[in-house]
């Protein structure tokens, strides 16, 4: 039996005349070259979109924006290979009509047009945006570390600075007591001589001259650490240990996993980044409100409120919290209209709140707003058994002693509490002295909640004042994030896709480029990449080019 053969090499071929013939219709080529051929490049910022009219003409950006977004669609993202193919790849012999520029004029491009690739992503998402392809409804905010193009030996704490010059202060002592040694006995010992020694001496000095240069830096700065490779980088800690990243934020739509907006930071957390991320977000899908959703790392109840005034509705894993999230917040008396609350502006969403008025934008989400009035007398109370507890129930610790009276209090309890004593954002703390088991207090009230009731026997001190204290308000607003279990397991599924597809698909889970901005740029081809290919898994490749050439 033989081998299956293939033909001779010598065999002539007919090839088809022109290069067209070679690229299907259904070939996603087609689909990059319209994108890109409907874009203003002048108005994006490319450089050269406008010839000059002297000199040496350059390459046309349109056709380095092709290459790099083809290069990026088949997981190829070196310039130097991108090169290599233009040579040898039939796709590319269409696609950029035979050019074939050098690795460098392809590398300077990505690095020289890092705002006008990010913006590139942007109006594709507008493209998305018009096709009804973004369902605006919930978001899925999350964030992934991509190694930057920094060794981890090449990051500097202040810390190391100081133990590497004593080291080297050290080391420098000690060649000058080995010289007077040997000058006392005068001898020379073969590897000490006087050559070596001042070369090593001057290699030591220049050693300790770049370490104090780098130390006058962070003490500038004001940082904790320096990177040398990548200053803008900053050391994290990662799934594999410590490493030299960024931290990348995404926003991902719900109903159709598309990629609404991106962000490059260097924190360390995630903390305090949700309200910056979900703001651009909306402003991408041009809306006024949204509802987002995010894992326990973005824990941050000042980003949290500030969202919510902002018109989003935070669904935040909680963290240390059971069941729901609450604020107390000084309320503001405000006349509330239908217009008011209606309105998506965030100083009337704030405005509605304040004044404990729930606007329109947050009715039937997981958010509810409840103005509370002193109304119910209550008591901490001190059991036979030493315990204390507060006028809901919850049992409170010792904290210290002072004099003959002893402190309590209960941090966790008082976050939890819905009808909290005390208006601020403080925990409360009360004394107790050794003949008393009783402090009274006046409880904010709203929704019917049973409060422990002061018992007939009960022992008050009489230079307690509880009752007496000047100052507090007669309103105060609390604000209700429940838990929403169903939203909290959808974000997994919604986040995680993109940074896998991205990160281990198209191979993308380090960075070729130093800077925030570069960075960016960087992101941004393999995330317009990424919903490019949703948008022709969704719609298909004639919808997408009616919508293009339309």
């Amino acid at each position: 039996m033989k081998y299956i053969e293939g033909q001779d090499r010598y065999q002539l071929i007919l090839f088809p005349d022109c290069v067209e013939d070679y690229i299907s219709e259904n070939n996603p080529v087609r689909v990059i070259d319209a994108f890109v051929n409907s874009l203003d490049m002048k108005e994006l910022g490319f450089i050269r979109s406008t010839p000059e009219e002297t000199g040496r003409p350059p390459y046309d950006p349109r056709d380095l924006l092709k290459l790099y977004i083809y290069g990026y669609f088949n997981k190829i993202r070196s310039s130097r290979k991108l090169m290599q193919e233009c040579g040898r790849n039939i796709e590319l012999f269409w696609l950029m009509r035979k050019l074939t520029p050098d690795f460098r004029t392809i590398a300077d491009f990505r690095k020289d047009n890092a705002c006008a690739i990010r913006q590139s992503f942007r109006t594709f998402g507008k493209l998305c945006l018009k096709l009804g392809l973004y369902r605006k409804e919930l978001l899925a905010v999350d964030g992934s570390k991509f190694r930057a193009v920094n060794g981890d030996k090449s990051v500097y704490t202040a810390e190391v600075l100081e133990k590497k010059l004593a080291n080297i202060d050290e080391k420098i002592q000690k060649y000058l007591s080995w010289m007077d040694d040997a000058d006392a006995e005068e001898r020379c010992q073969p590897e000490l001589t006087p050559e070596a020694v001042k070369a090593a001496l001057e290699e030591l000095r220049q050693r300790k001259e770049k370490y104090e240069q780098y130390l006058a830096e962070l003490q500038k700065s004001g940082q904790t650490q320096l990177l040398t490779t990548d200053p803008e980088a900053h050391r994290m800690h990662s799934k594999d240990g410590f490493h030299c990243c960024y931290n990348v934020q995404t926003a991902i739509d719900s109903g159709s996993h598309l990629i609404a907006e991106y962000e490059v930071t260097n924190h360390n957390t995630d903390q305090g980044l949700l309200t910056e991320v979900t703001q651009q977000a909306k402003e991408q899908l041009e809306v006024e409100t949204i509802e987002a959703v995010a894992d326990k790392g973005y824990e941050s109840r000042e980003d949290i409120l500030n969202c919510l005034y902002s018109g989003t509705v935070p669904n935040v894993a909680l963290k240390y919290d059971k069941t729901e999230r609450l604020y107390n917040i000084p309320y503001e008396e405000a006349e509330i209209t239908e217009e008011l609350r209606a309105s998506t502006k965030p100083e009337d969403i704030k405005t509605c709140i304040s004044a404990g008025v729930l606007p329109k934008c947050f009715e039937g989400t997981a958010v509810e707003v409840e103005l509370q009035e002193k109304s119910t007398l209550s008591c901490f109370l001190r059991h036979n058994d030493g315990t204390v507890t507060c006028p809901m129930g919850n049992v409170m610790n010792k904290a210290r002693e002072r004099g003959s009276n002893t402190i309590y209090q209960c941090r966790d309890a008082c976050r939890q509490c819905p009808n909290r004593c005390v208006p601020g954002r403080n925990h409360k703390t009360v004394s107790f002295g050794p003949d008393t088991n009783c402090i009274p207090v006046m409880m904010y009230g709203g929704k019917q909640r049973s409060f422990q009731h002061i018992p007939p026997d009960a022992k008050i001190s009489p230079y307690n004042h509880v009752l007496d204290r000047k100052g507090l308000p007669e309103r105060k607003v609390v604000i209700h994030i429940r838990e929403d279990k169903e939203k909290l397991k959808q974000r997994m599924c919604l986040s995680e896709h993109p940074f896998g597809t991205v990160k281990w698909y198209h191979g993308a889970h380090y960075l070729l480029c130093r800077g925030k901005e570069k960075a960016a740029a960087e992101l941004g081809l393999s995330f317009l990449v990424y919903n490019m290919k949703r948008a022709i898994n969704m719609v298909g490749i004639h919808k997408l080019m009616t919508a293009l050439q339309g």
